[in-house]
């Protein structure tokens, strides 16, 4: 358990931005909004405090983390772009796309954020208030969802305080986020390659690329994932995840999706849809705060009814799939 600490919220604005760089600068932990879900902020380059952050979610040591830049100099002095990773810069940044390249040759992210390995992942993100932080604060940041490791994912500043008060130095309230998932990962390989589905839907990737992404073996992935959000066991609530339910068992909750009523849903501890217009950017959007709202039901199960799998539905049904694999 890390020492406890006297965690501060701010109201997202100029004084919390200014505050913000200044706890990063010092080798704090600073939680903050981007468009996807909170990060967990520390000066990338700071050994120390990168130790921090993870000991402050929990988070095993080989999973690497995602760095954040303001712009596209800042990444190309951490990171080697190919003809691939400068297009897809180009198309989605800022934006919900992480791009995991070779390490620049005199990269100054501390090895620990990266797991050791010869590659790092960049992302530059959308939101305002993170591009506010980024730019006073003048350097990469590597910021993870800002809850503890395995955990659902934090859409608020509320989701924030629930799991790492005490642990971390400020929270900057920015309100709710817009995406809602992570960001989608492609590894910039011979093959570009989709580690994680996210915020950016593989058909837009794919437009630009002019051919599929190529899909890595999870039997490859052997101690160290290549990049974040790929353990089996992720995102998860207290509750086990039961889904594709077409039916309820009296006592469950559950997260359902468009229109059509379940059976047995009168029975539920708890419901939350997800959208009941069908809508995918309003389900991915939803997706973890409704897991949170059922898993503080006291239901021992939520019952999810399916959702498609296209579009921004790969990246849901991904989270889920992780929060209904066996923990531990």
């Amino acid at each position: 358990m890390p020492v406890e600490l006297t965690t501060q919220i701010r109201p997202a604005g100029a004084t919390a931005t200014s505050e913000a760089a200044r706890t990063l600068r010092d080798g704090g932990l600073v939680a903050f909004p981007t468009e996807t879900v909170y990060g967990l902020g520390a000066d990338a380059a700071n050994a120390e405090a990168v130790a921090r952050l993870y000991r402050a979610k929990g988070r095993p040591a080989f999973n690497p983390l995602i760095v954040h830049v303001g712009d596209l100099k800042a990444a190309q002095r951490i990171g080697c772009f190919d003809a691939t990773a400068v297009a897809l810069a180009a198309a989605f940044w800022p934006g919900p796309l992480t791009l995991v390249l070779p390490k620049a040759s005199r990269c100054p992210v501390a090895r620990l954020a990266t797991a050791s390995l010869d590659t790092i992942a960049i992302r530059i993100p959308a939101h305002p208030v993170a591009r506010d932080i980024l730019r006073e604060f003048g350097g990469a940041v590597v910021a993870p969802s800002a809850n503890l490791s395995g955990h659902v994912s934090p859409t608020t500043a509320a989701h924030v305080q629930s799991d790492l008060s005490g642990r971390i130095d400020l929270i900057v309230d920015g309100g709710p986020v817009e995406v809602g998932v992570e960001s989608a990962i492609v590894g910039c390989f011979a093959s570009p390659t989709l580690l994680r589905p996210g915020g950016i839907p593989r058909d837009e990737i794919e437009r630009v690329l002019g051919s599929p992404l190529a899909q890595l073996d999870s039997g490859a992935i052997e101690g160290r994932p290549p990049a974040s959000g790929m353990l089996a066991s992720h995102y998860a609530p207290r509750a086990r995840v039961r889904l594709d339910a077409t039916s309820l068992s009296r006592g469950e909750a559950l997260l359902a999706f468009g229109p059509a009523a379940l059976a047995g849903s009168e029975t539920a501890t708890a419901v939350r849809n997800l959208s009941e217009r069908g809508d995918l950017t309003e389900a991915a959007a939803n997706l973890f705060g409704y897991l949170r709202a059922l898993d503080a039901s006291g239901a021992r199960t939520i019952a999810v009814m399916p959702v498609p799998d296209h579009g921004l539905g790969e990246a849901i049904n991904d989270r889920l799939r992780r929060a209904a694999a066996p923990q531990g």
